[in-house]
């Protein structure tokens, strides 16, 4: 009899502590509600838990946990063109009465006539001098001034949305999700560092001192007055894109990232690089296969190509995150 009292004892005790810890999970809910369950989501999950826990082999101290998103087709949608290039042709037009030269000047002479399919014929060329010509020629504080008046009146051409609206719900729980559990989020992107800084702590929690991205040539100048000020030039000094993202991670943040999300061969190298290191590492990759809520493209792509990093993930080991399968909505709730 006093066996089964003991026996009684032991499992009331061990039906209250998993209640408890029942309890304590339904509290908290899940970390990642806009996912569906599936291999990225367990994948994700798996390793924060790992490298956060006490006495884990793969315990990582909190100042080591460093997590890198690139930002277009990552964090935010970029069809029919990244969203910066968007920002320069809407910069053309009202940049075009102080430059009378683009009337006859192409891709501006294109631009203004509103034909964007024939302004970007010209390749990869004509776009860098729209975006140097849009972008320079003036002070830094100027610049961030024009982004932010713009990412509030600008709207997305397909869903007629401010842009600054149109990143991916998912990923700002992942963001909201390891900041929690003791990470430091980067954006590390090809997209324009002044373009992005003005934004990203509103909209992704993100300082702008933790935004490594492509950068113009900047000088120290005095005013008439004596006062300092920063100026932008056309001249390009460094571009985030490729291998040169794990320099720029090099550069500017000093530490290796142990988990890194990105969606396009762009992002081939700094998944190789973070995943490279020794202990627990993890890249993901975005996949956009979903062309009815957003976009579908990949391998042929001009914007956003994965093509490599398809082939190279599962040699990695990257989970392959699908929008159509793994995201239960794409963009957060019209505010």
């Amino acid at each position: 009899m006093m066996q089964w009292r003991g026996l009684f004892k032991v499992m009331t005790l061990v039906a209250a502590v998993l209640a408890a810890a029942w309890s304590t999970a339904f509290a908290q809910g899940d970390p990642l509600p806009s996912w569906n369950e599936g291999a990225p989501k367990k994948a994700l999950v798996d390793f924060v838990t790992r490298v956060t826990t006490q006495g884990s082999p793969d315990f990582v101290p909190a100042d080591a946990r460093i997590a890198t998103f690139d930002n277009d087709g990552t964090l935010w949608c970029e069809h029919p063109f990244y969203f910066e290039v968007a920002f320069a042709f809407d910069r053309v037009k009202a940049m075009a009465p102080q430059h009378p030269e683009w009337k006859t000047k192409e891709p501006f002479r294109s631009l203004l006539k509103g034909d964007v399919a024939a302004a970007v014929k010209g390749g990869m060329k004509g776009l860098l001098a729209v975006i140097a010509a849009t972008h320079s020629g003036m002070t830094v504080t100027a610049f961030e001034d024009i982004v932010r008046e713009w990412m509030k009146t600008a709207r997305h051409p397909r869903f007629k949305r401010p842009y600054d609206q149109l990143v991916y719900q998912p990923m700002l729980e992942v963001m909201q999700y390891l900041r929690a559990n003791g990470f430091k989020t980067f954006i590390v992107s090809g997209g324009g560092i002044d373009f992005m800084r003005p934004w990203t702590e509103r909209v992704y929690g993100i300082p702008p001192e933790q935004v490594v991205g492509s950068s113009g040539v900047t000088e120290f100048r005095l005013n008439k007055d004596g006062k300092a000020y920063l100026f932008k030039t056309a001249k390009v000094d460094f571009v985030d894109d490729g291998p040169g993202k794990p320099i720029g991670i090099y550069r500017n943040i000093g530490r290796w990232p142990i988990i890194s999300f990105g969606n396009s061969d762009g992002d081939l190298q700094m998944l190789q690089y973070t995943t490279s290191g020794s202990g627990a590492r993890l890249g993901l990759y975005v996949h956009h296969d979903d062309a009815e809520r957003e976009y579908a493209y990949d391998r042929k792509t001009r914007i956003g190509r994965l093509d490599k990093g398809l082939d190279e993930a599962p040699k990695w080991g990257w989970p392959v995150i699908s929008m159509k399968r793994d995201w239960k909505v794409i963009f957060p709730p019209e505010k």
